[in-house]
């Protein structure tokens, strides 16, 4: 069972705790304000009031312990942000995740020490824009900045046709990771796999690429 901290606990840190929980992940749980914690007492193995750009009071939580670390700091506290960010690498972090807001935000973060920068508005912005903005597309999920999985709908030219038959990697790009119907996902697809009307399609690829296809 992997064991995480979470250092702020305000609605991004709400949403991480309970997500983490709900994999069954041991969650220790900081912040300054007591109220912030009580809601997830019941979830996490352990709750910490305290100033976390103290060292002493970081020190004493065992950071190495921990598989990561999660700076989830609002954004009119970014020096505190800096502040845990160096101090958790400093007392030997694994892995560390800090929330920005912006690209500055983020280049101190990552000077800071933070191995990954998280934007939760930007990316819910990004993916709620691309799946809005076209008829088959249902959902993205990004991965990096450059590649995302994708559900679509399948493209009529496609129906009644296989992986093969299409050369659909080399054609456009992309990767058909799994097949989904009626919520139920069917991954590792051979290349005689024939698209149907009534399945959705999860696509590892570029929205370059995709953009493409679904013009």
């Amino acid at each position: 069972m992997k064991s995480f901290l979470i250092v702020g606990m305000g609605s991004f840190g709400h949403h991480l705790c309970r997500a983490l929980a709900d994999q069954k992940c041991e969650v220790m749980v900081a912040d300054q304000v007591s109220d912030t914690l009580e809601d997830l007492l019941p979830l996490v193995v352990s709750a910490k009031v305290g100033d976390c750009t103290n060292e002493e009071v970081l020190r004493s939580f065992d950071i190495p312990s921990f598989d990561a670390c999660f700076v989830c700091l609002g954004d009119s506290n970014v020096l505190g942000s800096l502040q845990i960010t160096s101090l958790l690498k400093e007392l030997g972090a694994k892995k560390v995740f800090s929330k920005a807001d912006d690209d500055v935000q983020a280049k101190f973060l990552l000077r800071n020490g933070a191995d990954h920068v998280i934007y939760p508005e930007q990316e819910a912005a990004v993916n709620l824009a691309i799946s809005e903005s076209s008829d088959s597309i249902f959902d993205c999920i990004s991965l990096t900045d450059e590649y995302s999985i994708y559900e679509l709908q399948p493209m009529d030219r496609w129906i009644g046709k296989s992986l093969k038959e299409l050369n659909f990697r080399v054609k456009y790009n992309l990767t058909v990771i799994a097949a989904m119907r009626d919520g139920i996902i069917r991954p590792n697809l051979s290349p005689d796999y024939t698209f149907k009307a009534d399945e959705h399609l999860l696509v590892l690829g570029r929205i370059e690429d995709i953009r493409k296809v679904v013009r």
